[in-house]
């Protein structure tokens, strides 16, 4: 079952999922080379916390940490260890927050230092895959056309779309229905109405598109081993248009004074 929501509810997702855009933005000012992803962990649920919100993904599922660290060939749902970050990494780094009944959840790929070109262009385009599917997001449209249009950016340009991994509905739930898949046909797929709230996250790789699970039982990696972008935006779908709920205005800030 899909839940629509009320601009009332709207407006409190957008609460949460811009706090998680603060919070990556605090994890922008610290990521480089040496640090690691347990401590931007640490430092992402202090601020969480001390902004009157809990880790949306802390506990639910059994996960372990308030952040997702997913480093190159990772794809999604890495867990932050004590490995420093390298020159040349990237790393997708996804955080959920929980408040006032509501989630948000966004999704960040950042780069380590200096990153090659190709891995510079991956980057460029699965956002670009990211602004494709959004604009897809309009009431009449179906779900089809959204997956569609990211499909299409991500494979003109070389690189290869996840299937076993996909977006989702967001509101009282972190993941409610509808699927969201990053791939699919125009007009398949159940209609977007007004109301309705989705997380749209690309997972783009380089190489191909299969995967596997690691023996932590929650990393996700390429099985080539080759690298793999993610990022994610909450917007919800009214009769004005799409609303993008979500924002990376607070990591960029960051990043163009590093």
């Amino acid at each position: 079952m899909i839940f629509y929501k009320t601009k009332d509810e709207i407006e409190l997702i957008r609460e949460s999922s811009l706090l998680v855009g603060k919070t990556l933005a605090e994890v922008a000012k610290l990521i480089k080379p040496g640090v690691t992803t347990a401590e931007l962990d640490k430092v992402a649920e202090e601020f969480i916390r001390d902004h009157g919100a809990k880790p949306g993904f802390k506990g639910l599922y059994g996960c372990p940490s308030t952040l997702l660290c997913s480093v190159n060939e990772a794809v999604v749902h890495g867990l932050p260890t004590d490995k420093p970050l390298e020159e040349g990494d990237i790393v997708s780094i996804d955080c959920g927050t929980y408040m006032n009944d509501f989630y948000g959840d966004s999704a960040y790929t950042f780069e380590i230092g200096e990153v090659e070109p190709k891995v510079r262009k991956l980057l460029d385009v699965t956002k670009s895959c990211l602004e494709k599917g959004i604009e897809q997001a309009k009431v009449g449209n179906t779900i089809g056309d959204i997956g569609f249009a990211v499909q299409l950016e991500a494979e003109k340009n070389g690189f290869s779309v996840v299937r076993d991994l996909v977006g989702h509905g967001l509101g009282r739930k972190l993941h409610e229905k509808p699927e969201v898949p990053n791939f699919g046909k125009k007009g398949k797929g159940p209609t977007i109405q007004s109301g309705l709230v989705i997380a749209i996250e690309p997972m783009i790789n380089m190489g191909r598109k299969e995967v596997r699970q690691l023996s932590d039982g929650w990393t996700i990696v390429t099985k080539d081993g080759k690298p793999s972008a993610h990022f994610e935006h909450d917007v919800a779908i009214t009769d004005e248009g799409v609303d993008v709920l979500s924002t990376f205005k607070y990591i960029e800030e960051v990043l163009e004074q590093k």
